[in-house]
């Protein structure tokens, strides 16, 4: 079975460019969720398994900080990988993700390999495809 992802972001655009970029990644995904928010995220995650969250900072309705207090007051999805994926700078605001849970950022804009060496550095091989594709040098 691949990998769950769930990626949150506002822009659609956005969360299009992050699944091909995964699935160019190396991994063996199973699914992606896609979510707006953090109140869609934190519903979609009652209701379903993932193995990995794609998180931005900034979106309406609930933002990446206030999504990731409620996963670290929940026992198993606290557990959950969180990677930021955000324009966000503010080393206070990243030490409070750190804080709350957070695995790793990554900031926008981004070179897709910046997001498979993050995946490894948080997943591990765990997921690896053994046909692992070159994301050198694309471009979107």
């Amino acid at each position: 079975m691949g990998l769950q992802v769930l990626i949150v972001d506002d822009s659609a655009t956005m969360r299009s460019i992050l699944k091909k970029v995964v699935s160019l990644s190396g991994y063996e995904v199973g699914d992606y969720l896609e979510c707006a928010n953090g109140a869609e995220a934190l519903e979609a995650l009652a209701q379903n398994w993932v193995d990995v969250i794609l998180l931005d900072v900034h979106m309406p309705v609930m933002d990446g900080i206030t999504m990731l207090k409620h996963l670290s007051e929940d026992e198993v999805c606290s557990k959950t990988p969180v990677i930021l994926v955000t324009t966000e700078v503010s080393q206070e605001a990243i030490g409070e993700a750190y804080r709350l849970g957070a695995k790793a950022h990554v900031k926008k804009p981004f070179q897709p390999e910046s997001i498979r060496d993050v995946l490894k550095q948080v997943l591990g091989d765990e997921y690896a495809r053994a046909d692992e594709p070159d994301a050198e040098g694309l471009d979107f």
